[in-house]
């Protein structure tokens, strides 16, 4: 099999040891999304998509254009940025998530805006370096949006909890817990520290597993705190989180990709009109090696 990494960091741990699962038996090939100007051809069966930057997204698109399987999907990707879409996906399906509201700007709503309990503003686009914090009173409001004016925002009220994140991964529908100090705690983000899967109060995995199906997601994240006796309340999700230090993820992530790539390579295969046209394999390039792919 061939598969194929979206990533310009081939060398994260949770990629490098699942590619020196693979390699003795199939072909792994890395694209850096901000260099590469031409897909080897013929494509991997199965792309795993380890990045979320608009090139990336914008090369996932144009493999799936041409056919082939991208996990997770660019759209599914790119809608795990937008903490707006996100909640309202989330809250549509039921499933426990913080009620937020979206403001255009921090600026123009903390000037009108009067606080009478602590709540938690983050940007509302996910991305490095982000603004996520908890806001207890009108002044530091006020810091914050002098220093984020035009920041696009959610404002979530904040759910009083014991500062510790539970750090959920899924790989298919393999499930993976730690805990993590909470960046909103007083002291901030502290190391990570494992958790027995069956140390989870009960029904929190296939909670886990819920948010992959509603999300259309196979390898994601899911921050959820315990809001008092065992609810949960998730918090964000994330698509293809690093999952570092997780015994077996690298397994099931290679077992994954080789389940992906044996059902795509049925499809391109098989003699029906949706196998054919999977299969079609043009040119594959870009205009350029930072600019948007070719349609």
């Amino acid at each position: 099999m061939r598969i194929g990494l979206i990533t310009p960091e081939p060398g994260h741990p949770l990629l490098a040891d699942t590619t020196a699962l693979l390699s003795p038996e199939h072909t792994v090939e890395a694209l850096d999304p901000l260099t590469v100007v031409k897909v080897p051809l013929p494509l991997a069966e199965v792309y795993l998509l380890k990045s979320r930057t608009p090139q990336a997204l914008g090369l996932a698109r144009h493999l799936e254009r041409r056919g082939a399987a991208v996990v997770n999907s660019a759209a599914a990707t790119e809608l795990c940025q937008d903490r707006t879409q996100m909640a309202e996906l989330a809250l549509r399906a039921g499933l426990p998530f913080a009620a937020t509201r979206t403001h255009d700007s921090l600026g123009a709503w903390a000037a009108g805006a009067r606080l009478d309990a602590p709540v938690v503003v983050k940007s509302r686009r996910s991305r490095r370096g982000d603004l996520v914090a908890r806001v207890n009173d009108d002044a530091r409001l006020g810091e914050l949006a002098r220093e984020w004016p035009h920041e696009p925002v959610v404002v979530q009220e904040y759910a009083p909890n014991n500062g510790w994140d539970h750090k959920l991964w899924a790989i298919g529908d393999q499930v993976f817990s730690a805990l993590r100090r909470s960046e909103l705690s007083p002291g901030g983000r502290g190391p990570t520290r494992p958790l027995p899967l069956a140390e989870l109060p009960s029904g929190w995995a296939d909670l886990v597993r819920e948010v992959g199906a509603v999300f259309a997601l196979d390898v994601y994240g899911v921050d959820i705190i315990d809001v008092g006796g065992g609810s949960p309340l998730i918090v964000d999700i994330n698509a293809f989180p690093g999952v570092r230090g997780q015994a077996g993820a690298p397994e099931a992530l290679a077992a994954l990709a080789l389940s992906r790539a044996a059902a795509q390579h049925q499809g391109v295969s098989g003699r029906s009109g949706r196998g054919n046209a999977r299969g079609s394999t043009g040119a594959a390039r870009c205009r350029a090696a930072t600019g948007p792919w070719a349609p």
